[in-house]
């Protein structure tokens, strides 16, 4: 499962995502501030203004950065405190079992 919102009531909007859990999301994420710019068709500017505190994106604009966030794992919480963090794996990955072992897993 990607990314979601804990807590987010049946039939409610997701709740705005503030400076803080953007910046929290890019740093799980290992993305920089260009890298959500680009995902989401925005200048690089605007991601920098808001996650500073210095200027408002249209909501539409903040909802699009954090669907690009829960799309790729971050899970965003509302209470008991606003945070993020990623979801965690639906299955761990064994690799390949030594009896499953060939050549052709070289390649």
């Amino acid at each position: 499962m990607a990314g979601s919102d804990e807590g987010a009531q049946s039939g409610a909007g997701a709740p705005a995502m503030s400076p803080a859990q953007s910046r929290a999301a890019r740093g799980l994420l290992g993305w920089s501030e260009a890298d959500l710019a680009a995902k989401v068709g925005l200048d690089e500017r605007r991601v920098r203004d808001f996650e500073g505190g210095y200027g408002d994106l249209p909501s539409g604009q903040i909802e699009a950065l954090r669907s690009a966030f829960c799309t790729a794992g971050a899970v965003f919480t509302e209470s008991p405190t606003p945070g993020v963090h990623l979801a965690e794996a639906s299955g761990t990955d064994e690799g390949t079992r030594l009896g499953a072992l060939t050549t052709e897993n070289d390649r």
